[in-house]
């Protein structure tokens, strides 16, 4: 008798995101959070001249949920450096993408003080609506960068409220998304973005799969042609995704 074949689980299919942190100058980079605007044009150019197109988070669901995703890739920044405003969007406008950036509320108009390497300067009140202008979406990164499973329920709650709730009034509109600092995330925590109110949220490894933790792809300044290309089939290839 023969035996019965084993059934296999689909994959779960998640958009293509890619993840940035940095547009500057590289000096100190200890963390490897700085891409050089030299290079980081030539990384937009590529994806036009590969007929994607680089877009806000909240534009990629909407597009997926219509069916229209196909050739769209998610942009996302977090921490809300200055350098977003200065360097990233310039370009990102001149190629007709947009782009996500997730903001560490307690810290905005100042630096990056959860970090041990050099300080970088963070938006501002006036930058952040500055980059809503230009078509961006700006989302949270929690109120202090802290790693949320670290926190018991009623902290946890008070750090996603609050850093939503910050964003909402210095920019007049409802703030749909959110990012995991760290890209620490358990269920329990997943569990709390999406009751508290979040339509999604950005990890980055690939944990927990879903709608509120969707995983992203690393861009660095190493990352030419060819290692694109080659974190881009990665993700199909994983996550199922046609090309």
């Amino acid at each position: 008798m023969k035996k019965k074949a084993t059934e296999r689980t689909p994959t779960v299919r998640m958009p293509l995101v890619l993840m940035y942190h940095s547009v500057d100058r590289r000096g100190d980079d200890p963390h490897l959070v700085t891409v050089s605007p030299g290079r980081f044009e030539r990384q937009m150019r590529w994806l036009k001249s590969s007929g994607r197109r680089g877009v806000s988070m909240i534009e990629l669901l909407d597009a997926q949920r219509a069916g229209q995703a196909r050739k769209l890739v998610g942009l996302t920044f977090d921490d809300g450096y200055a350098d977003f405003l200065r360097h990233a969007v310039p370009i990102l406008v001149r190629f007709g993408f947009t782009a996500t950036v997730f903001v560490v509320t307690e810290r905005i108009g100042d630096v990056n003080a959860w970090d041990e390497g050099p300080r970088k300067p963070l938006m501002n009140e006036d930058q952040l609506r500055a980059v809503v202008r230009c078509g961006m979406e700006v989302g949270s990164h929690g109120a202090q960068h802290r790693s949320l499973p670290s926190l018991e329920d009623d902290r946890l709650e008070q750090e996603l409220k609050q850093s939503r709730a910050t964003l909402e009034e210095i920019l007049d509109r409802r703030v749909p998304g959110f990012a995991y600092p760290y890209g620490h995330v358990e269920p329990r925590v997943i569990s709390a973005v999406r009751e508290v109110g979040y339509d999604y949220g950005c990890t980055i490894w690939g944990e927990h799969p879903g709608p509120h933790a969707i995983p992203r792809t690393y861009i660095g300044e190493k990352d030419g042609q060819l290692r694109l290309g080659a974190k881009l089939a990665r993700h199909h290839l994983r996550w199922n995704v046609r090309r």
